[in-house]
């Protein structure tokens, strides 16, 4: 018998792998890509028809028109006042997530109201604004606030910035810049720039064209507000009183509301120089 070893390796006793050419199932194959086409089509009817959940879904440039809407109703409810609108203000300098720059949006409306009515005319004002807003005024530590939801995701708020002086604040809060804020702007033809030039006339202070900016009315239309600086004027605001007719609806050391003729007129004696507001409202 030869004593000989053969050298090799023994045949292996595990199971046997799988052939080089199998393959998944059909139906499998077939049930994966319909399940991938269901889910992106889903994906793409969501995005299109379904509203935003949270505010970094929709851009300054979608929230504009909702802001503007809001700042018009804040206007028609403070016909009690002399109001003005300040210029929109956008801030570019939030974030939205750490690799996501921001922008927010905030419209503002400044109101005079007789001294000792501020409390009862913020309560007014919610009042009158949109029951869907939910607006409410609650007693803080600070003072009453006024609080209210003007819907996607746009807040309203209203306090007591001084006697005689109430500002409410319209706030996107940070969200996608889109192709920007579109509106407030307007012509600087109107009721207001009359007001305004006759009330630097009065304070001996240069006309100039004023800056206007609007937003729309509940009920259609535009109100608008103009404003002015009043240069280097010395002349007292008491020169003012004629075009008040005497009795203007506020006066203290740092404003000098009056109507005339269905403008309201504000003039903010705490700025120097004085700058000078002149608004057509909506109808209250």
């Amino acid at each position: 018998m030869s004593s000989a070893v053969h050298s090799g390796y023994a045949p292996s006793t595990g199971p046997r792998p799988p052939a080089s050419g199998s393959r998944w199932p059909r139906w499998l194959v077939v049930a994966t890509v319909a399940w991938t086409v269901l889910l992106a089509g889903l994906t793409w009817v969501s995005a299109r028809d379904d509203p935003p959940t949270v505010r970094e879904q929709r851009t300054l440039t979608q929230a504009g028109p909702v802001v503007d809407d809001a700042i018009g109703e804040l206007v028609a409810a403070t016909a009690a006042g002399v109001p003005a609108m300040a210029p929109p203000e956008v801030d570019r300098g939030c974030r939205i997530s750490p690799f996501a720059d921001g922008a927010t949006l905030v419209r503002a409306v400044e109101l005079a109201v007789p001294v000792g009515e501020e409390r009862g005319l913020l309560e007014r004002v919610a009042d009158r604004l949109p029951a869907r807003w939910r607006a409410g005024v609650r007693l803080t530590s600070d003072g009453p606030r006024l609080r209210a939801d003007a819907g996607e995701f746009v807040t309203v708020a209203g306090r007591v910035v001084a006697d005689g002086r109430l500002r409410f604040t319209v706030d996107t809060g940070c969200r996608p810049l889109g192709d920007g804020y579109l509106g407030g702007a307007a012509g600087p033809d109107g009721a207001e720039a009359s007001a305004l030039a006759e009330a630097l006339d009065a304070l001996d202070s240069p006309a100039t064209d004023p800056v206007v900016v609007s937003a729309p009315c509940p009920g259609g239309g535009l109100a608008r507000t103009g404003r002015s600086v009043a240069g280097s004027a010395t002349t007292p605001p008491a020169a003012l009183a004629p075009l008040a007719g005497g009795t203007p609806v506020v006066q203290t050391p740092e404003l000098y509301a009056y109507r005339r003729d269905g403008v309201a007129v504000l003039a903010d004696l705490g700025q120097n120089p004085v700058l000078l507001h002149a608004t057509t409202g909506c109808a209250g």
